[in-house]
């Protein structure tokens, strides 16, 4: 029985109308490229992905309008994250804060609530990391500035403000098998509320293996450049990969589920650090661990995919653009990624079957007696 035991990898058990990967091209969204959307202005991403088509220029602004004006948690929520403890990783607070915000927001529609959500979760971000981090009450909230540029705003960032973007835009979605997607439809398949089923994919995310691989992956950079100092050859990393290697040690940042090449969303981190940070001690050690830990990893003929994946360069770039806050990262990441959550279980549940909505979720366990 034990050819059960594959974490459902690979089963097909939907569909996915917001986003797909391709293993040799990576990630697209709808019909779009990921490259081809990076620069694109927030609220015209999420257009996409709400829509399933890009918008005209009325019907842009119309929805950036909308957000605008269903933006803003109330005080009443922001008191209750103010008290909420500041021990424990973030990512705790934050899948609280938005069960608070549910409680003090919810319509029990899931169309109004995945909106309200979309355009909420920003300064909820906003207010579990500054209170976590014990920065205080957040910058009040400006929705005239964008659905980033606010979120910078609000944490008193303004100049991380397109970095942010960038990130926000990149891991907004990632088709609908991952982990937190799939636990976030699943819980809602029970009918659960849009705040619950949004606070139970974040606690997927939160684990290593899923969201909290960013801070991971910065963790094995900072340790590289610990070890070998900032003049460190590529030979010198490349010996360094192959004693971890043989100490049976993991080399974060490389492989994918999916992909069978560097991920895209990679790709267009490291040219942006290549562009802005280029002289960063962090910067040049990931860039050499790139080269040299694919080169290594492709000798194995187990290694699916040697190549980096997203988490790689994505703590590395944040850092070296003045956010030098791992715990955090994984908040980010919760933030753009119960986007996507929020669009795909409004379809499972306004659209599927002809709008009667998804089963509940119910796979089937073969019992297996103890060895």
């Amino acid at each position: 029985m034990n050819d059960l035991e594959t974490g459902l990898r690979g089963v097909p058990v939907g569909y996915c109308v917001t986003s797909r990967v391709d293993p040799e091209k990576g990630l697209y969204y709808v019909d779009y490229p990921i490259r081809e959307v990076a620069n694109w202005e927030p609220e015209r991403v999420i257009f996409l992905l709400y829509k399933g088509r890009d918008g005209n220029s009325d019907e842009l602004e119309a929805f950036t309008q909308d957000l605008k004006r269903r933006s803003g948690c109330s005080q009443k929520v922001h008191k209750q994250i103010a008290a909420l403890p500041r021990e424990g990783h973030p990512m705790a607070l934050f899948s609280i804060a938005i069960l608070l915000l549910g409680i003090d927001a919810m319509t029990g529609d899931y169309r109004e609530d995945c909106l309200n959500l979309i355009a909420k979760i920003p300064e909820l971000a906003a207010a579990v990391i500054s209170h976590h981090a014990g920065w205080g009450a957040i910058s009040p909230s400006n929705p005239e500035l964008g659905y980033m540029k606010n979120f910078a705003h609000m944490l008193g960032k303004e100049e991380l403000a397109s970095v942010f973007q960038l990130y926000n835009i990149l891991h907004l979605d990632h088709g609908g098998g991952n982990l937190s997607t799939f636990v976030g439809k699943a819980v809602a398949s029970g009918l659960e509320d849009l705040y619950g089923s949004i606070a139970a994919a974040m606690n997927a995310l939160a684990g290593p293996r899923h969201g909290r691989a960013n801070q991971e992956c910065l963790h094995f950079v900072e340790e590289m450049l610990e070890e070998l100092g900032s003049e460190a050859s590529e030979q010198e990393v490349e010996q360094a990969i192959r004693d971890r290697l043989a100490r049976k040690e993991l080399i974060y940042g490389f492989g994918h589920a999916v992909l069978r090449v560097e991920d895209p969303r990679a790709t267009i981190q490291y040219e942006v650090a290549k562009s802005s940070y280029s002289d960063h001690p962090l910067y040049k050690m990931a860039e050499m661990i790139r080269s040299r830990g694919s080169a290594v990893l492709r000798e194995n003929p187990k290694v699916a995919n040697p190549y980096p994946n997203v988490d790689a360069i994505s703590g590395t770039l944040l850092t070296a653009a003045g956010f030098p806050y791992p715990e955090y990262y994984t908040a980010l990441f919760g933030m753009a990624r119960a986007v996507g959550i929020a669009i795909q279980i409004v379809y499972e549940r306004c659209e599927a079957r002809e709008g009667r909505g998804t089963p509940i979720v119910r796979p089937k366990y073969v019992f297996k007696p103890r060895e």
